[in-house]
């Protein structure tokens, strides 16, 4: 059985070549056709004319003889005229394809085909871009033909970088480390779609004795990728309540994806930890929110508002798509998702599927951003890493997050993205075969998504108008929507040079001084009091608004409070007039009792922060159905407690060492604060806890970290040098070894190559 599997699938890739070649061959044919009946000196005729069979065989017989002649003898002439100097063989390409369609001309029986010479160079031209158009557009899911496009591209690097291979084909030098984060996919859904054949490449990875495993992390409360990128790439996510929060003091709204948020966060958390992040030894950074100290920045939104050379996040799409072909691939792909979404929303109309949320306007153009224009720039980025043999690669891919806000997370349609994510996935570790260092490829993602009913759909009004009903202030009859946070529609308002979303909150968030601000983050809520100056108390509420706690603690959709007592210090109310001080809040009991280990750790932790919002407010969580309500427009959600959104995961090579074993072995008093007494979460708790695993495994494979100075330097060098986007730009000092240490850098640049992008 398993040999006839294996000669099916040769048949099928073969039929799909001879399928390639019949359609380029009649997209040729055509465009010699047009262009005989455009130009003058072209002819296809006998000179007393033809049928248009006989034109049209004339036309099918030169286009095959052409594309013969390109195959066969074009890299021959090629080859021999490498001695040429560049500029002349540049010259010399259009008189040497000119040449070739004479030959091709005078092959057609009876003398019909026949061109001037000036006229044979501008048809040739023409007939090699429509053919090499067609034939990229036919091997858009060609992995075949890609890969080994691929392999040419790292053989020309190598041999210009002077790195050799070994007789046995190894490469020389520590490993590099590429971490591709899976945007939202929880460590149940991995699994399930892994099982299920959903996703191949993974599964792979998973099989018994392919070399990585699996484990699960808990995210802090807030569990959204402005919390979690952060601490996994620069070590600290301290002062992060939520996606988005009030400051009292600058009177601003803090939107995790807003460029001048990032950038702040980013300096902050390098203040915090003295340190630039986990990428600055010779790092990539690539999609994310934070440069993680990169030098290599590509669509990095906290140096989207950032001026200079390769500040820019817009830079990683104008080096993607200065390759024709990446830009035929990616556009054929993107029109592709936009069809595909509008069907698929249409179809949950017909068929009244619920919940459901509002897919209509720009959403199609976004979901297509998210899930073929960033993925394809992305990869293609991480791809060029690899062949520049970066020490260190970190890669968002964010398709799925994006598809399941508003799909839901275990839809047919989000399923769909899965299997597209792991062809990417596939790639990259096929490639590694051919880069000039071995790699260790590390999967992980930043917090998974609960489903369920938004908030309002549930109860027909949203947290906002719950908040000023229960102030006893005027609610608008009709429930407004509340603005969803997405990570993708930013990137491409960025990309337009159009305001972020946030951007006019955060100059107005409350129509009047004294009116609450109400912002939800997945389906975590937080209220702020502009007007009361530090943090509100629970007496300073009651006293203004007698029925607001009351009535949010009451609610059906919410599972619990967090405020601060003057009496009783911060207290965690909920239904039945449950008040806990949350010294003695525990995990298995009370409002606890439902989200799980490490729950009540999480909450203490975020009380500490000094922008923690007046009132935290965390919606309802049912065990048995898994869901949430989000106080957005998402059926889909993270950015709280409770299901699957606080259990992400992360897929080792078992050549590392264990994340708990290594957080026990580095810091370990630290390591036991995080593993709760009782029933202690599986993997690492915390994204902060994950960066240090992540940097333990740099330093396993590549020894002590220190950064690269940027001029291309390759060798000895100073262990203080400053790099971009770190602590030189955030004006801190940076703790760094005096010694000098050597460096291993296959391509201290980039070499300029356009980098093939994936197929859709």
């Amino acid at each position: 059985m398993r040999w006839n599997g294996v000669n099916d699938e040769r048949w099928r890739r073969a039929g799909g070549a001879v399928l390639r070649v019949i359609a380029v061959w009649a997209v040729s044919t055509l465009t010699m056709l047009a262009l005989a009946g455009i130009l003058p000196d072209f002819r296809l005729q006998a000179e007393d004319g033809d049928t248009i069979t006989r034109t049209a065989f004339t036309a099918a017989w030169g286009a095959g003889a052409f594309g013969l002649l390109s195959a066969l003898v074009w890299p021959v002439l090629v080859r021999a005229l490498l001695i040429v100097p560049a500029l002349v063989l540049g010259a010399l390409v259009f008189f040497l394809n000119g040449s070739l369609l004479l030959i091709a001309l005078w092959l057609i029986p009876d003398g019909r085909g026949d061109a001037n010479p000036e006229t044979a160079v501008v048809v040739a031209a023409v007939m090699s871009a429509v053919a090499s158009a067609a034939s990229t557009a036919l091997a858009v899911r060609d992995d075949d033909a890609y890969r080994r496009r691929l392999s040419r591209l790292a053989d020309r690097r190598r041999r210009r970088s002077g790195t050799p291979r070994s007789a046995d084909g190894g490469r020389g030098g520590p490993p590099g480390i590429v971490f591709v984060q899976l945007d939202g996919v929880g460590h149940h859904v991995l699994e399930q779609a892994a099982a299920d054949g959903l996703m191949p490449t993974v599964a792979g990875l998973l099989a018994d004795g392919a070399g990585h495993r699996l484990t699960p992390w808990t995210t802090d409360w807030s569990s959204q990728t402005g919390s979690s990128q952060l601490g996994i790439l620069h070590g600290s996510n301290f002062d992060v309540p939520a996606f988005r929060w009030f400051e009292k003091e600058t009177g601003t709204v803090m939107v995790s994806s807003r460029p001048a948020s990032a950038l702040e966060l980013q300096r902050r958390a390098i203040a915090r930890t003295h340190d630039g992040g986990l990428l600055t030894v010779d790092g990539a950074s690539r999609g994310n929110l934070f440069s993680g100290g990169a030098g290599q920045l590509a669509l990095v939104l906290s140096m989207a508002a950032r001026r200079g050379k390769g500040r820019r996040s817009r830079a990683g799409y104008f080096a993607y798509f200065s390759d024709p072909a990446n830009a035929v691939r990616t556009a054929l792909s993107f029109v592709a998702e936009v069809g595909r979404e509008i069907c698929q929303s249409v179809r949950a109309r017909v068929r009244k599927e619920s919940p459901r949320v509002k897919r209509g306007g720009l959403y199609p153009f976004i979901r297509a951003f998210a899930t073929v224009v960033e993925r394809d720039v992305v990869v293609a980025a991480v791809i060029g890493d690899m062949f520049a043999g970066r020490t260190a690669v970190y890669a968002d891919l964010v398709a799925y997050d994006e598809v399941a806000h508003h799909s839901g997370p275990h839809s047919r349609d989000a399923e769909k993205v899965l299997t597209r994510l792991d062809r990417s996935l596939g790639l990259i570790l096929k490639i590694a075969d051919h880069t000039p260092r071995d790699y260790r490829i590390v999967l992980l993602s930043d917090h998974g998504q609960s489903p369920g009913e938004t908030f309002a759909g549930q109860y027909g009004l949203t947290l906002k108008d719950l908040v000023r009903a229960g102030c006893g202030l005027p609610v608008p009859r009709r429930a407004q929507r509340t603005r969803s946070a997405s990570e993708a529609r930013d990137a491409v308002r960025i990309a337009l040079h159009r305001p972020v979303a946030g951007e006019q909150e955060a100059e107005h968030p409350a129509a009047k001084p004294s009116d609450p601000v109400v912002l939800a983050s997945g389906n975590l809520g937080l209220l702020s009091f502009p007007d009361i100056e530090g943090r509100a108390t629970r007496e300073q509420i009651d006293q203004r608004y007698p029925a607001l706690l009351g009535t949010l603690a009451a609610h059906p959709g919410i599972g619990f409070l967090l405020v601060r007592s003057r009496r009783h210090g911060s207290v965690v109310l909920a239904r039945g007039g449950a008040e806990i001080p949350l010294a003695e809040l525990t995990d298995g009991e009370g409002p606890m009792a439902v989200f799980g280990p490490g729950a009540a750790d999480a909450v203490r932790r975020t009380d500490g922060f000094p922008h923690v919002a007046d009132v935290m407010v965390n919606s309802m969580y049912d065990p048995g159905t898994g869901g949430v309500h989000a106080f957005e427009e998402q059926i889909g959600s993270h950015g709280g407690l409770g299901g699957e959104q606080s259990r992400p995961f992360l897929l080792w090579p078992r050549t590392l060492t264990d994340p708990l074993d290594a957080l026990a072995a580095d810091t370990p008093r630290e390591a036991a604060g995080t593993r709760p007494a009782g029933s202690p979460p599986a993997g690492p708790v915390g994204a902060e806890a994950v960066h240090r695993v992540l940097a333990r495994w740099l330093r396993e494979l590549s020894g002590p970290q220190v950064p690269l100075r940027q001029e291309g330097f390759t060798g000895a060098m100073r262990a203080d040098v400053p790099f971009p986007g770190g602590p030189a730009d955030a004006g801190v000092p940076v703790r760094r070894a005096d010694a000098e240490v050597p460096v291993h850098r296959a391509d201290a640049q980039d070499s300029g190559d356009a980098v093939p992008g994936p197929r859709g």
